[in-house]
């Protein structure tokens, strides 16, 4: 442990989070790195401590204390390093083990390609946890928004962000189609344009497992019904495939006793709906159209029957299954009309990166935008919760924007903490300032009646409604 990274003193008052084991220790004064963030993170900053402080003051009345300590990424970091993102920096941030940060710019013009992929990458942050739910008030595009209530469990360290691609016309871009020409595909007719630019999509059993895990893990710990793993199997078989059939495997192997699968629920269903339906039968209702099938998907069908029966009858038949986590499996297109017309039957989301991606902002937007939606960076004994918008430079120093993104993910570090008495005064205190329509524009604009605050003056509202 150093006594300062970036040149900057480490906080003498506090203490650093430990992990061993799979358990955090956390003192009563620990020390939490911050990055403020650029272009409009400097103000949500400002205002988002502001709150936490008062928060933790209120709700342990002195007892705890954050001792914040700022670590530097992003334009402040080069303009006094020189370096987007110091390695001492990294080292803080892995050393004290729970930070926070704001939103940062990608560097223009080569080097670090995105300063949030690579503290993801180096820190092995494989889980982006994305809550998405509705605070009473906010303006919304939906009719009820207050039906969505998920949370998106994102792989985050493969997929596309892995950042293996070569660029048209290069030389590295053209041994990759050589090689995949006359190679990889020779024999076929299938062939890579020579004008193309190439890139990997990289999806292991490690990763994909591990983040399966985490989301079943989090739903039978708080009690939600569902995981519904997201993929685009239907096209790439072997990777977004592999996601789907390797996440079943999780919960029918590690979580057996606690789980039932959708199929698996219709086969117990049908036979508790008529105990004396046969296995053909029995298949016949969960694959319909199975006598136009051939004799060997039949028989596989009529296997699969038997054997669910045979292993889970007696532990989740009887109606048993229905109190199991069920887990299911949803096409990445689909899902983006479910959450609207369905969002009731949906509780956490487990998904492969560029798709969590996707499903993770138009589910914001459903329950009022980037502006107030959290999100959480989560590995082995690390995390780094951070806001999921854009830095906005126009309006840096304006002292205008929105700093709920912010401070809900601080609601997340102090529940990650197990500090829940702070998270739900700032949780509660924020609900109700919108309740009372006194919020930043860009929710003002949208709500009769509204009155247009200030960043510091919403926090300041919020600190007198805790």
């Amino acid at each position: 442990m150093q006594t300062s990274y970036n040149g900057i003193p480490v906080p003498a008052n506090g203490k650093a989070i430990e992990y061993a084991n799979g358990t955090y220790t956390v003192p009563d004064h620990p020390i939490i790195p911050f990055i403020e963030g650029d272009g409009t993170g400097r103000d949500i900053w400002r205002a988002s401590k502001r709150a936490f402080d008062a928060a933790v003051e209120k709700a342990y009345g002195g007892k705890r204390r954050v001792e914040w300590y700022e670590v530097l990424a992003g334009e402040k970091s080069y303009r006094k390093t020189g370096e987007w993102l110091p390695d001492d920096t990294v080292k803080a941030t892995m050393d004290f083990r729970v930070s926070i940060k704001g939103p940062l710019t990608t560097p223009i013009g080569g080097g670090i390609r995105s300063l949030n992929v690579a503290l993801r990458q180096l820190m092995d942050l494989y889980q982006c946890i994305r809550p998405v739910k509705y605070y009473a008030g906010v303006p919304s595009p939906v009719k009820h928004p207050e039906r969505l209530d998920i949370v998106i469990f994102r792989e985050n360290t493969e997929d596309i962000y892995a950042g293996i691609e070569f660029r048209e016309g290069t030389p590295e871009a053209a041994k990759m189609i050589s090689f995949v020409n006359d190679e990889m595909l020779k024999g076929t007719k299938k062939r890579v344009r020579l004008d193309s630019g190439v890139g990997i999509k990289p999806i292991s059993i490690t990763g994909s497992k591990r983040l399966v895990r985490a989301a079943i893990a989090f739903a039978l710990k708080e009690g939600r019904k569902t995981v519904t793993l997201v993929h685009k199997g239907n096209i790439q078989k072997f990777t977004e495939g592999a996601f789907r059939e390797w996440g079943y495997e999780v919960a029918t192997q590690e979580f057996r006793a606690q789980t039932v699968t959708e199929r698996e629920s219709w086969i117990l269903g049908n036979l508790e709906a008529n105990p004396k339906l046969t296995a053909e039968e029995n298949a016949a209702l969960i694959e319909p159209g199975i006598e136009f099938a051939s004799k060997e998907f039949g028989e596989a069908v009529v296997a699969e029957v038997k054997e669910v029966l045979a292993s889970i009858g007696e532990t989740h038949g009887g109606g048993k299954w229905k109190q199991k986590v069920l887990v299911n499996d949803r096409i990445a297109d689909s899902i983006f009309q479910q959450i609207i017309l369905r969002p009731g039957d949906y509780s956490v989301l487990a998904t492969t990166n560029l798709n969590g991606d996707y499903i993770s902002d138009a589910a914001a937007a459903q329950v009022g935008g980037l502006g107030i939606a959290p999100g959480g960076n989560v590995g082995d004994g690390y995390a780094v919760f951070e806001a999921t918008h854009g830095t906005a430079p126009k309006y840096a120093d304006r002292d205008v924007i929105n700093p709920g993104s912010v401070m809900l993910s601080g609601v997340m570090l102090f529940d990650f903490l197990g500090w829940t008495e702070a998270a739900r005064l700032i949780e509660r205190s924020m609900e109700k300032t919108i309740a009372q329509k006194f919020v930043t524009y860009d929710f003002e604009r949208s709500m009769e009646g509204a009155t247009k605050a200030k960043t510091s003056e919403f926090a300041t509202r919020m600190i007198e409604n805790m």
